[in-house]
């Protein structure tokens, strides 16, 4: 999608990525804070969501930022008082893997999303529990779904506490998330 938005950027902003790294650079503000940069091209220059991400994201690289791997992503999230729900991500993960090859996470700052051809889940570590996010465009019954907004791209959510709430179910749960998003 980056490559997408990149190779058209000229032609909607009237200015290429270099263009816009450049501009960046001079500005005054800190290249490595990618919120206050996408604020700035917004408030000041109009620009788009996706196309503030990609020029966001160029202007740190470009200043010696390196994007951590997902690993490092994942790792981040399960620090402190959250170390101990790693085993629950742990078993959600190896749970999403196993229905299919095409599945592959992400590492995003907040929440790791599996997706397929798109997003069908999303992890996330809150106080005490992981918020294991579905997009289930038509929800199975099941009375641990709520809806929900978030993680990531999810239309419904399950709270899982240990290990043991990554049951049957939950994976039934996950299969239907996969297959509606495939």
């Amino acid at each position: 999608m980056m490559s997408a938005v990149t190779e058209s950027m000229t032609e909607r902003t009237g200015r290429s990525l270099e263009e816009w790294v450049a501009l960046v650079a001079g500005s005054g503000i800190d290249p490595l804070d990618q919120n206050a940069v996408r604020r700035w091209l917004k408030d000041v220059h109009g620009v788009r969501q996706n196309t503030q991400w990609a020029i966001a994201d160029a202007a740190a690289r470009d200043a010696g930022w390196v994007r951590p791997s997902v690993e490092q992503y994942i790792d981040g999230q399960f620090t402190g008082s959250r170390a101990a729900l790693r085993p629950v991500f742990d078993a959600v993960r190896e749970a999403a893997l196993a229905l299919g090859d095409d599945v592959t996470i992400e590492g995003r700052g907040t929440y790791v999303p599996f997706v397929r051809r798109r997003q069908f889940a999303a992890a996330a570590a809150a106080s005490a529990r992981i918020d294991l996010g579905l997009r289930l465009p038509e929800p199975p019954l099941s009375a641990r779904l709520e809806p929900a907004r978030a993680p990531g791209a999810a239309t419904h959510r399950v709270r899982l506490t240990a290990v043991a709430d990554v049951d049957d179910e939950v994976r039934v749960l996950l299969r239907a998330a996969y297959d509606q998003n495939g």
